[in-house]
């Protein structure tokens, strides 16, 4: 997914706009740019600083400045939830853990080399199972003993569950024993950094009822969901960007900034 978001002065949240990646990535950027810029009612030169984040930052030619995700998605969460402590966020390529004190980053741990334990690992069982992604929480919700997948590998763990359906093993059992095991190993990974509360959950397998109960229920914490927890990555880079500027303004230090036009953009990502 590509983010644009776009914060005032104030910090406030003025435009925000998420989209499908695709292939034609300088057309995506330009269209998402644009039409954030449209939502805030702004042009383009009046945007102070453009910070780039997540695996295509360096592709950004309009940014000002690249920051990691780690940083910014913690700076995002913290902004939403100020006491949070530990941060768990898993989206379609990979599975995060952030430690957060006083909203800064003090560690993290990540699965990004594997599907297992990521929304693509949900969205292969989901079309193995016949089923479509968002109707998943609801089938879960009417298991009475959840399957125990014993595999992490998302080929094997197709071929696990197959298995287990030719056996009569009732659908929703089996759909709430996928969810038990993405939790499972992203809980797992969590620990190695020494959960503490405030944990919140984002990216977008937060937005799975199914899987933030799974979560909750491996980790015996509540765990806090934004509203809207695809964006905490692209608002946490735009929060850091507006105290760059304003901390250039206090010192009275000019904005460094790049030449830049909205045609030259190839991807802006969160």
């Amino acid at each position: 997914m590509t983010k644009v978001v776009i914060v005032d002065g104030e910090g406030l949240l003025r435009a925000r706009v998420v989209s499908n990646t695709g292939a034609e990535h300088r057309r995506l950027a330009n269209r998402v740019m644009e039409e954030a810029l449209q939502q805030a009612g702004l042009p383009f030169d009046q945007v102070s600083y453009v910070v780039a984040t997540g695996y295509g930052r360096i592709n950004v030619p309009f940014a000002d400045r690249q920051i990691t995700e780690l940083t910014c998605h913690a700076k995002g969460v913290a902004s939403l939830f100020p006491a949070v402590r530990t941060a768990l966020d898993i989206g379609g390529q990979d599975a995060k853990g952030l430690k957060i004190k006083n909203g800064v980053l003090e560690d993290f741990v990540m699965n990004d080399k594997c599907a297992a334990g990521t929304g693509r690992f949900i969205e292969v069982l989901a079309g193995t199972l016949g089923l479509k992604v968002d109707e998943l929480a609801a089938v879960a919700a009417k298991s009475t003993q959840k399957l125990r997948i014993t595999t992490t590998c998302t080929v094997f763990a197709q071929i696990e569950i197959v298995s287990r359906l030719s056996e009569g093993v009732p659908l929703e059992d089996v759909v709430a024993g996928v969810y038990d095991a993405i939790a499972r190993r992203t809980v797992n990974m969590l620990k190695q950094l020494g959960v503490e509360p405030d944990v919140v959950f984002t990216g977008g397998v937060a937005r799975n009822a199914g899987m933030v109960k799974a979560v909750r229920d491996n980790l015996c914490y509540d765990v806090f969901v934004p509203e809207d927890p695809l964006i905490t990555g692209a608002m946490g880079a735009a929060l850091l960007g507006k105290e760059l500027v304003l901390k250039a303004r206090a010192k009275g230090q000019p904005i460094l900034r790049k030449e830049r036009r909205l045609e030259e953009a190839t991807f802006f990502s969160s």
